[in-house]
């Protein structure tokens, strides 16, 4: 097992993969002490592969709101959030969101080439909302709220994102040098995408097994 940095100081760890429960470890983190948050965390749903893998966390959503208040505590003033969430609980993410203090202030869509299920529809896209804290600056040139979509074969987790779905997103919404911050980070998707774009990064993930695989993943 790789090593966890010791959280001290008056500013966030960077370019590292913290293992443990994402609102234990934003509480040891200063307050607006990161720039930009991209993240995928479950969608409370049970979620199972193909394979049986199941998703920590993924049985219930009471974690919500206290994660997006964390989440809000160490974004800095007038910056964003990216998060994908599910049409499932629609209602449990609005209120967390709500209750953090995020203003919805964008809604992106992902379409898929293919269905990941199907019962009454065929569920062929995924979608995200861009929260704000405060009032962020608009951008030069904004993000399409239509979103590229790449398949990764989800072989290093099972919801797996491409980090060239969400680059994009960093490139407009993270100033050059700023910190990209992955609560629920997987595999490190967003990390990946963070470091080839120049921003540092911090995730969090509490699996073991995928936390691992993020931080050897940043170093290969």
């Amino acid at each position: 097992m790789s090593p966890v940095p010791a959280l001290r100081g008056h500013e966030a760890p960077r370019n590292t993969v913290i293992l443990g429960d994402c609102v234990k470890v934003m509480a040891s983190l200063p307050t607006g002490s990161v720039d930009f948050i991209l993240t995928d965390p479950p969608y409370g749903v049970r979620y199972r592969s193909r394979d049986g893998e199941r998703l920590l966390g993924d049985d219930r959503v009471d974690w919500l709101e206290p994660a997006y208040r964390s989440m809000a505590r160490v974004l800095r003033d007038d910056a964003l959030c990216l998060t994908f969430y599910g049409w499932h609980h629609p209602d449990a993410f609005t209120q967390a969101w709500k209750a953090a203090g995020f203003t919805v202030v964008g809604h992106l869509v992902f379409p898929k080439r293919y269905a990941s299920s199907a019962r009454y529809v065929a569920h062929s896209h995924e979608q995200a909302v861009l929260l704000a804290k405060g009032r962020p600056p608009l951008p030069r040139v904004p993000a399409n709220d239509i979103g590229a979509w790449h398949y990764t074969g989800n072989r290093r987790h099972p919801t797996e994102k491409s980090p060239l779905i969400l680059s994009p997103y960093i490139e407009v919404f993270c100033p050059a040098g700023g910190l990209v911050l992955d609560p629920f980070c997987g595999s490190g998707s967003t990390l990946r995408a963070a470091q080839s774009l120049g921003r540092d990064y911090l995730g969090i993930e509490m699996d073991p097994v995928h936390r691992e695989t993020a931080y050897r993943r940043m170093l290969a």
